[in-house]
């Protein structure tokens, strides 16, 4: 009701200095969107009424407001999930205002009442963040300040508690998240430095959530501190990144209730030039998961977020077996190459030919016990010792993935890929018993553009593998009217599945049109079984097999 009240008086502010002829230089913008899942009985995918709970649709939608005047600016946003769409937590059943804010914006100081989102350096301590397709929001209600004395420094800080879905905050359940950040740059703030070749640009966080104790059985801690420190080097073509962040004890249902600190480390070292690109990323996690509730797990009420460094695939087989981050200890790295083949040379031809080589791997961290007769992990107990490079055998995930990008005239360009995956799907998707997926996966996609206004695009995927579901095959041929039409014919066939009974076609038909800034898209077919994920955080998507309609319009 109160979320209400606000947005009648939010209108009744601005439709008053309309009449008043005071709201020269305001300005209103907002968005919508509805998706909805129309789902049918599919007997060879095992779809029924006892899988989809008896309903017939699943319904997700919001619509976000935001009027500025000056330095004045307020917004809110509508959610309704009627119920949600299979895939997402029942949790999120329900419809009202989640999310409003009002905020004050000048070159000193930038102030946030309701609700906000924000991040420190990479994230590694605080993060606050919405992503639709995934169903999350940690987004804290509470206020923020951006204070910015000089030039080139800037101070936050946050004080409030986080969404969970529709419930209610209340203090001696949930914890309070408390914040305070600082970056200097060093280029900015020294006038000397402003046409230096050398960039440097140094930051530091301090988060602590509060959560009452009121375990029966251990002494938890009820302030829990985290703090970061962070640099970033430039010199010419060459741009170097670290942040480190340590967290004092935090036993959890997510460390199985260890007393040990946690750490995290991301580093990147890149160079660029004309045509080349390089880039090296290194990470160490240990013990990390920040929570503002110790008593619940899943992908709810993150403070801290840890970033993932593989790649993020786009084609629907390549990306089958996506890669999650794992908060309690892993240890990766990514390196990627992009050359551009010059144009007129024998291989880059008129348009020049471009290559991409990335490869990312994640392993295990090595954890030791602390004496003979404390196991590895046990609750109450500092949990087990792991020195900085301490890396276990166990390869929890392996990407190598070659790319080449070539346009061969003004009609006719392609994309050809070829990826080699390693997934431990048993720990990554809680498969017990099941061994890694190994899989090569080859992607080709060409695109014929026919006129100024006409194009057709073919993508053909193959993937093979003797692990989990076995091999795939993908087919899709998409026609586009530019700007407003297109239309699209996919399949994908798990042909060499084990179980003769479940080599299922898994075909699809859309189309979509847009207008200005609305588009509108239509689908009908088979949803394969499988993970969405973005940015290291997944979702499970069930087998669905129906009508999906997706509407989006900004202004």
């Amino acid at each position: 009701m109160k979320h209400i009240i606000l947005f009648c008086v939010l209108l009744c502010t601005y439709t008053n200095l309309k009449a008043q002829g005071i709201t020269d230089g305001s300005r209103v913008n907002g968005s919508f969107q509805v998706d909805g899942q129309y789902y049918m009985p599919d007997d060879a995918l095992g779809i029924n009424d006892s899988v989809i709970g008896g309903r017939k649709l699943g319904l997700n939608g919001f619509g976000k407001i935001t009027y500025t005047l000056g330095n004045f600016t307020a917004g809110l946003r509508y959610e309704a999930y009627m119920t949600p769409i299979l895939g997402f937590d029942p949790a999120q059943e329900g419809n009202g205002f989640p999310f409003f804010f009002v905020s004050y914006n000048s070159e000193l100081i930038e102030v946030t009442a309701g609700s906000f989102y924000e991040q420190f350096g990479n994230g590694l301590v605080l993060r606050s963040y919405e992503e639709w397709t995934l169903g999350y929001d940690n987004a804290i209600s509470g206020i923020k300040v951006v204070y910015k004395p000089f030039r080139g420094v800037s101070i936050k800080g946050v004080y409030g508690n986080q969404r969970y879905y529709w419930e209610k905050y209340e203090r001696n359940k949930r914890g309070l998240v408390r914040g305070a950040d600082a970056e200097v740059d060093l280029n900015e703030a020294i006038g000397s430095l402003q046409s230096s070749d050398f960039r440097v640009i140094v930051g530091a966080s301090a988060v602590s959530k509060y959560q009452a104790d009121n375990d029966p059985i251990y002494n938890l801690p009820e302030n829990v501190g985290a703090f970061a420190g962070r640099l970033n080097l430039g010199w010419n073509r060459f741009n170097f990144m670290t942040e480190y962040a340590q967290k004092i004890n935090d036993p959890s249902v997510m460390n199985n209730y260890i007393y040990k600190n946690g750490h995290a480390m991301l580093s990147s070292l890149s160079y660029s030039q004309k045509g080349l690109g390089v880039v090296l990323q290194l990470k160490r996690v240990d013990n990390m998961s920040f929570k503002s509730d110790r008593g619940i797990s899943g992908n709810v009420l993150d403070i801290g977020f840890i970033p993932p460094i593989n790649r993020t695939h786009s084609y629907s087989l390549a990306a089958r077996y996506p890669y999650a981050t794992q908060p309690n200890g892993e240890m990766g790295m990514q390196f990627q190459v992009n050359y551009k083949i010059p144009k007129g040379s024998l291989l880059g031809g008129k348009y020049g030919t471009g290559l991409a080589v990335n490869f990312s791997q994640v392993n295990d961290i090595k954890r030791t016990a602390l004496n003979d007769t404390t196991p590895v992990g046990m609750p109450g107990t500092l949990g087990y010792s792991s020195g900085f490079f301490d890396v276990s055998d166990k390869i929890l995930f392996r990407d190598l993935n070659i790319e080449v990008d070539k346009k061969f005239n003004a009609s006719w360009k392609a994309v050809f890929q070829y990826m080699n995956q390693y997934f431990d799907i048993e720990t990554l998707q809680g498969k017990a018993g099941k061994k890694p997926v190994q899989a090569h996966i080859v992607v080709a996609d060409v695109t014929w553009r026919v006129n100024a206004v006409n194009s057709l695009r073919m993508e053909a995927q193959g993937m093979w593998t003797k692990e989990d579901k076995g091999d795939w095959a993908g087919l899709l041929l998409e026609y586009a009217i530019a700007p407003t039409w297109f239309f699209t014919l996919a399949d994908q066939y798990n042909y060499g599945n084990p179980d003769a009974d479940q080599r299922h076609h898994y075909y699809m038909a859309s189309f979509g049109y847009t207008k200005q800034a609305t588009r509108v898209a239509l689908t009908y077919g088979r949803q394969p079984e499988g993970v969405i994920c973005v940015g290291g955080v997944c979702r499970q998507v069930p087998a669905a097999s129906g009508l999906t309609l997706s509407l989006t319009t900004n202004f």
